[in-house]
């Protein structure tokens, strides 16, 4: 059974960074697309970043685009999700996602219903 979990999260002022990794076993990242996503209280879950571990494709929402660089670490079977210049909208709990399908485009990357293993996710509060 894949299990990815999480870690990385916290409080942190605006303009600050954060770098969550997504630690992933019983399986090789390299046969999956791994992806961020995250949810802030009272909405849906939102894609952020995804990664083709096989090609090192990516795939970034125009919103973090410039600030956020997802990365993977297929020795250590880790994905990395580095978050700089962070604003107080991107307080959400951060999810990090397994789909089978080996692709990174918008279409994969943005629906949630296109990963199938899923971690329990780390809180991230952006604020002063």
């Amino acid at each position: 059974q894949v299990q990815l979990v999480e870690s990385g999260g916290g409080l942190v002022q605006p303009g600050g960074s954060l770098r969550l990794s997504c630690a992933a076993s019983r399986f090789t990242l390299e046969h999956y697309t791994i992806g961020w996503f995250r949810q802030a209280p009272g909405k849906g879950r939102e894609g952020v970043s995804c990664i083709s571990s096989s090609d090192g494709t990516t795939y970034d929402t125009d919103s973090v685009k410039g600030r956020f660089t997802i990365s993977t670490d297929n020795a250590k079977n880790t994905v990395y999700l580095q978050m700089n210049s962070l604003k107080p909208k991107n307080t959400a709990t951060y999810y990090c996602a397994a789909g089978a399908r080996i692709t990174t485009n918008q279409a994969m990357c943005s629906n949630p219903w296109n990963f199938g293993s899923w971690g329990q996710g780390t809180q991230v509060t952006v604020s002063s």
